[in-house]
């Protein structure tokens, strides 16, 4: 079984404030190692149900984020960002059996994690009229691909989201946000949790973890300023629809991948 782990830190157990998340910044050290520890823990798991093979995507930020001496010896790491339309799913195929997300967060606009975004800055990104998480993108990404996505961590918004768009999933929900609040497991439990969750989910059937990829694609950009909504309009078969607002429709989802890398900035 050959698995990819798409792994984030917004939703990692306990976070709280961007100062947890940002490189350089206090407190970043320490949510460093929360976020490899529940990579580890996936993997654990991964390895339990019998995966043979794992490759990691360091998906926050830089790219450069998990502590890689404490990952398992055989996981691969795919670090930075080559500039691929897969972005967070840099490095996946369709070789892989299997798709999982760890420190995943809800959509810019919700309530459920203080530190709630979508790919960038203040965006707020519509698929087919529905507010878009990353998760939304980038199951859609793996069932491009054929690969399922048998399991989510993070907050408690973004595991019924995920339920939702995808029924078989296995999701742990580590923390819920209430403003700029929340109310967290402790890094053990969650690793705990993340662990069992992963062996579970892969030892059962992946069936129902691989999402219909819709057969027409429109992504709504809504910016926080008109510079940005004229700049992003100005990409092949993109449209400017409001002052702060740009549109693209396709048929093919690794063409809207591809208007994803160039218009969110």
């Amino acid at each position: 079984m050959k698995v990819f782990i798409s792994a984030d830190i917004e939703g990692t157990a306990g976070i709280t404030d961007w100062a947890e998340a940002m490189k350089d910044d206090k407190g970043y050290a320490e949510f460093r190692q929360y976020m490899t520890d529940e990579v580890v823990a996936a993997c654990e798991g991964a390895r339990a149900a019998g995966a043979t093979e794992i490759v990691v995507k360091d998906a926050h930020q830089t790219g450069r984020n998990l502590i890689i001496g404490d990952l398992p010896a055989d996981v691969r790491v795919v670090r930075g960002w080559s500039g691929h339309p897969h972005k967070m799913m840099w490095g996946i195929d369709e070789s892989f059996d299997a798709a999982l997300y760890t420190g995943y967060h809800n959509y810019n606009g919700s309530n459920t994690n203080p530190l709630a975004h979508t790919f960038t800055g203040a965006l707020r990104l519509r698929l087919n009229g529905e507010l878009a998480s990353e998760f939304t993108i980038n199951s859609l990404c793996a069932a491009a691909l054929g690969v399922p996505s048998a399991f989510l961590s993070g907050d408690a918004g973004i595991c019924a989201g995920a339920a939702e768009a995808v029924p078989g999933i296995t999701t742990v929900a580590v923390s819920e946000g209430h403003g700029p609040g929340t109310i967290s497991m402790t890094p053990a439990r969650a690793r705990a949790a993340i662990r069992e969750g992963v062996e579970a989910a892969l030892s059962g059937d992946l069936a129902g973890c691989l999402p219909q990829v819709p057969e027409r694609i429109t992504l709504d950009f809504g910016y926080p300023n008109p510079t940005s909504a004229y700049r992003a309009s100005w990409y092949p078969g993109a449209e400017l629809v409001g002052p702060c607002d740009a549109r693209f429709e396709t048929d093919d989802y690794h063409e809207a991948l591809r208007a994803l890398l160039f218009m969110t900035f």
